[in-house]
């Protein structure tokens, strides 16, 4: 077995990447949100891996198994692909394997899925997963078959509690519940990092200019991102290596009869190009409802309120 080096996250995009000269211990989810109670599960991988000389090892899926088991087209992620590579890249980890999920990985039976991608694939010494861990064709396989396999093969099976999984499906439940309805601060809480939305900054109408507020609109490629509630919010971003704060709408712009869902961003103190750029929006809390108004000036007047509301919140830091 290789001295483990303590160096940057090494990310493979397929199972069959994996094929080191060195044991890992193993964790395996989908991990969207990476969230408080993911982090727990995280720390405790690390420790036991950095305990044993082994690599911590995260195995997960993209895309998410219900988008192509159940081709649940409505469901919405907490975290982009690129976002949760991003943070799990920050915990310490040393390898992360995003394995392609397809309707043939699905059916590899259990027996088959423990040979190649734990013990072929992954070297595992060790895998810790919850009690209520199913795998193979149909999902059919518990934790307790894993840990047949596991004397059969070679590695050892740590189990994640109940109250443990719970408080993880807890938090997951709350941040999507959070988020849809637009309370940004109890959804940062479970994260444990403010809520982001990564996008190009594209043109709009320009109706922000023409009364003082400009505005960059945000594209969001990925269309499974969950987006929060319509309405104002406070947030900020990194623009030419500084901190920026600003104000975001998420809506369709009521008061000039607006069609189309757009997120609208106006920076304090930055009137820069940032067209064609992409760039990564922290939100930190909502200040109100969309809302139409009978004229230009009266959302004008209170474009002027949200400003300053924003930046109380903000000095108040």
């Amino acid at each position: 077995m290789l001295k483990i080096n303590k160096t940057q996250v090494v990310i493979k995009r397929n199972l069959s990447d994996y094929n080191e000269e060195y044991f890992s211990v193993v964790t395996i989810g989908t991990f969207d949100g990476v969230h408080v109670g993911h982090k727990k599960i995280i720390k405790r991988l690390i420790e036991s891996a950095r305990a044993n000389d082994l690599k911590a090892t995260i195995l997960t899926f993209f895309p998410h198994p219900r988008m192509v088991l159940q081709q649940d087209a409505d469901l919405k992620l907490i975290n982009t692909l690129d976002e949760k590579i991003a943070i799990l890249e920050k915990t310490g980890l040393d390898v992360l394997v995003i394995h392609p999920f397809t309707k043939s990985f699905s059916r590899l039976s259990a027996s088959e899925y423990v040979q190649e991608a734990l013990v072929k694939n992954l070297n595992a010494k060790k895998v810790i997963i919850g009690y209520d861990h199913r795998f193979g064709r149909n999902r059919t396989a518990t934790i307790k078959d894993l840990q047949v396999y596991g004397e059969t093969y070679g590695f050892e099976v740590e189990e994640i509690s109940a109250e443990e999984i719970n408080e993880v499906s807890v938090s997951s439940t709350k941040i999507r519940k959070a988020l849809a309805e637009g309370d940004i601060k109890t959804a940062n809480e479970f994260l444990g990092y403010e809520f982001m939305l990564n996008g190009v900054i594209t043109k709009g109408k320009g109706l922000g200019r023409q009364i003082d507020f400009p505005t960059a609109n945000l594209y969001i490629e990925e269309k499974y991102k969950l987006i929060p509630k319509d309405g104002v919010y406070v947030v900020k971003s990194i623009l030419d290596d500084r901190e920026v704060f600003g104000m975001m709408n998420i809506g369709y712009n009521p008061t000039v009869n607006g069609v189309k869902k757009s997120i609208e961003i106006h920076f304090f103190d930055f009137d820069e190009d940032l067209y064609g750029k992409k760039i990564q929006i922290d939100m930190l809390t909502r200040l109100r409802n969309e809302q139409r108004f009978d004229s230009i000036d009266m959302l004008q007047q209170q474009l002027k309120k949200d400003k300053l509301n924003a930046l109380a919140f903000i000095n108040a830091q």
